[in-house]
């Protein structure tokens, strides 16, 4: 069962199958969120380990569409548009990286603290993560090479690096990268 879910993994990062050609990517291949899903889950399940977000987050509510490029300390990671009562969440971190998040989620996951200036508030997370990092030994295991790219749950291409986490709720619905100095500066281990 293992050897399959490493031989999908290596499959899918690889380039062995090809749903999407990037045009950022040097014709390196993107998968979808799906495929991403049916062959990290598995992995997550049986080796990923519960995080919790610690930081607190600003956040503040959209009414007219905006792009966000989401740049860690490491470089573009995504972007994404916002929709109309989505929310741009910014983190606490060295980076102060931006992201988009639909209205459902952010109440599930975000409790407010305080009123802020520039539209943003302040929040604090409630919800937890199952994540892996993408370490040297994993990344021989899988037979991959030090980045590589999929198309995240809000349907943009996302980079995933040496070193990053990758993550995911509790429900296990959407995978996603989290860059590996921003992990450390906004999650802990859930004791």
């Amino acid at each position: 069962m293992l050897r399959s879910l490493i031989l999908a993994l290596c499959t899918i990062l690889l380039g062995c199958t090809s749903p999407t050609t990037p045009s950022n990517t040097n014709k390196m291949q993107v998968y979808t969120q799906q495929e991403i899903i049916e062959t990290m889950v598995p992995i997550l399940k049986s080796e990923g380990k519960i995080y919790k977000k610690f930081k607190k987050v600003y956040a503040k509510e959209v009414f007219t569409g905006e792009e966000i490029q989401t740049i860690t300390s490491d470089g573009l990671e995504t972007t994404n548009i916002a929709k109309s009562g989505d929310f741009i969440i910014k983190n606490q971190t060295d980076a102060e990286e931006m992201y988009i998040i639909g209205a459902e989620k952010f109440h599930a996951r975000y409790d407010f603290l305080t009123e802020g200036e520039d539209g943003f508030s302040e929040y604090a997370a409630k919800g937890k993560v199952v994540a892996i990092v993408m370490n040297d030994n994993l990344l021989k295991q899988l037979e991959i090479g030090e980045e590589c790219y999929f198309i995240a749950a809000w349907g943009e291409e996302m980079v995933v690096k040496k070193d990053d986490y990758l993550a995911c709720p509790l429900d296990y619905s959407e995978v996603y990268r989290i860059a590996k100095k921003e992990f450390f500066e906004t999650y802990k281990p859930d004791e």
